[in-house]
């Protein structure tokens, strides 16, 4: 880092280059679980110091204050936070593609700082990716090109990535729902235009190609979207498009949901398909007679030909309106098997 620049600047410019690098070292290891997770707390620890250093140059303090006196705590300055900073450094520009993405990975660094989720990673690597790309430009922008990071970096080597989509990661673990409905929220928020801005989510298509025609030739090569002429963007998007269509998935409703007979052979079988004597007859334990028993007495649906079907126990139960039926989830189902295995509450059913 140069000396040229005020001591509190240069600090902050250091330990925002080493985070920035760090965050990018964290995701590219291949062992290293823990990818978006590890890579956003270190990019906002490094912008937020990029933009300390930003202000420290333009002489103002980016501490808290109260009653007019900076706030310390432990004996040293209360720090703005990343949200403060993007408040003082981009004011009314609250369209900014930079600002919309920094302001993605706000709350979202709040949400991963704690949970391991690997299973939003390949969704959130285009706006991970304009995290990247954003602080360079920034950075170039305010303090020139020599303290820019795209010197000290390579592109990695990389599998081909994941295609899962956010439904299949809530699917492996239902933990993450929050985190997904928080994404799919602010994904929805923003413009269209933000959202096809590079500077939003950087998105892009690796398509091997035959070898160059000279051995000096770059192996990859990066060009920017927007550099394009009309028939260019035409062949890329058509591109995109056959991609895009390999992976399209088609919706399924009510697929993880169970009608009352597989409910009957699961749990009987779970019980070890045990027997008993019923009418002179030997019986298997748990059949439709005592399922239909078990949702009256637990009260998770309403009774045939209610008024109101929709009024489940949606934990354990769901109407299906146009079927007019009921489905039941695999809680239920365990449910079920707990308390079926206890002879009391079974023998209360009748």
């Amino acid at each position: 880092m140069s000396r040229g620049l005020p001591k509190a600047v240069r600090k902050c410019l250091e330990k925002s280059h080493d985070s920035a690098l760090l965050a990018v070292e964290t995701y590219n290891k291949p062992a290293v679980k823990f990818k978006s997770g590890g890579y956003i707390v270190l990019m906002v620890i490094s912008w937020t110091s990029l933009f300390h250093a930003i202000f420290f140059r333009q002489k103002k303090k980016p501490f808290y204050k109260k009653n007019n006196r900076f706030i310390k705590k432990d004996g040293d300055y209360c720090y703005w936070e990343l949200s403060i900073c993007l408040n003082k450094y981009f004011g009314s520009d609250t369209n900014n593609p930079i600002r919309k993405n920094l302001e993605f990975f706000v709350p979202l660094r709040n949400m991963v700082e704690h949970k391991s989720i690997p299973e939003i990673d390949s969704d959130i690597f285009a706006e991970c990716q304009s995290l990247l790309l954003n602080y360079d430009k920034v950075m170039e922008k305010e303090f020139g090109v020599k303290y820019c990071l795209r010197e000290s970096l390579s592109f990695a080597l990389q599998f081909y990535p994941s295609s899962k989509s956010l439904n299949n990661a809530i699917q492996a673990n239902p933990t993450t729902k929050p985190v997904i409905d928080f994404i799919k929220a602010y994904r929805s928020s923003i413009s269209t235009d933000i959202i096809n801005s590079g500077e939003y989510s950087f998105k892009a298509f690796l398509i091997q190609v035959a070898n160059h025609q000279t051995k000096n030739t770059l192996p990859i090569q990066f060009i920017a979207y927007d550099k394009l002429d009309d028939a260019q963007k035409t062949n890329v998007n058509r591109v995109a498009a056959l991609v895009k269509n390999k992976f399209i998935q088609v919706p399924v409703t009510n697929k993880d949901l169970l009608k009352p007979g597989v409910v009957v052979n699961k749990v009987q079988t779970s019980l070890g398909n045990p027997s008993i004597m019923k009418s002179g007859k030997e019986k298997d334990k748990f059949q439709m007679d005592t399922h239909t028993r078990c949702w009256k007495k637990y009260e998770v649906r309403p009774l045939n030909n209610s008024e109101n079907p929709e009024v489940t126990i949606p934990e354990y139960c769901v109407y299906d309106q146009p079927n007019q039926t009921y489905l039941y989830t695999e809680d239920w189902v365990d449910y079920l098997i707990e308390e079926m295995s206890k002879d009391e509450v079974f023998n209360s059913l009748y």
